[in-house]
């Protein structure tokens, strides 16, 4: 299994007897997203942000502290040398997202798109994505494969977004997919954030399968 894969599962687990835990590795890559972006952040952004409470945001802290990901202090929480390095490789295989309003192969309320980077050979026929989605609240996803220029469903080679063409255009011009990359969407009937966490789960569920395949 891929370093950082492993690595988000470790912080996302209980290292002592006590109740089960409200946050996972979705949770963690969107704390580690937001501490990149804005260079230091505070723990009631993070409560916000992930819709957890601030029980569960100090324990997911205090994870990453234990795993040297982080370093706090009165300015606030911000990545580690070892956290920038790691969220670097990371970003490598999901670099882009973006919302998605509703259509034909989104759903919901709220729609969330993301990219993963040369993976379809690790895609079957994207129930397993979807599952990954709704485990985390979202009410679905849609997977779709990026070849010669068009997104496709895994099972049809047909060009899912043939008569959507804003929506072609705003996948192209927010995530520059390439050939043999992946999109999924996920969605979500209550919350933007729950959207967003469901295709994080979703995209991370397919980089653990590929890499416990490879």
């Amino acid at each position: 299994m891929h370093t950082y894969i492993k690595t988000l599962q470790e912080v996302s687990s209980r290292y002592a007897p006590s109740r089960i835990l409200s946050f996972d590795i979705a949770h963690v890559f969107k704390a580690l997203q937001l501490i990149n972006t804005r260079g230091h952040i505070s723990r009631d952004l993070l409560c916000r942000e992930l819709n957890l409470g601030e029980g569960s945001i100090k324990t997911l802290v205090k994870h990453l502290i234990m795993e040297n990901m982080i370093e706090t202090s009165n300015a606030g929480t911000k990545m580690s040398d070892k956290g920038k390095k790691f969220f670097a490789e990371l970003h490598f295989s999901i670099p882009a997202e973006c919302t998605c309003p509703k259509c034909s192969i989104a759903l919901g309320e709220f729609n969330y798109a993301i990219l993963l980077k040369k993976l379809a050979s690790a895609i079957n026929i994207g129930i397993e994505q979807r599952d990954a989605a709704i485990k985390v609240g979202g009410i679905g996803a849609t997977t779709l494969l990026f070849r010669k220029g068009k997104f496709m469903m895994p099972t049809a080679n047909i060009d899912s977004l043939r008569k959507e063409p804003q929506i072609y255009r705003l996948l192209i011009e927010e995530l520059n997919p390439k050939d043999g990359d992946v999109v999924i969407i996920a969605s979500s009937e209550k919350d933007r954030r729950i959207a967003e966490l469901s295709a994080k789960s979703a995209a991370l569920f397919t980089v653990m399968n590929h890499k416990n395949h490879n």
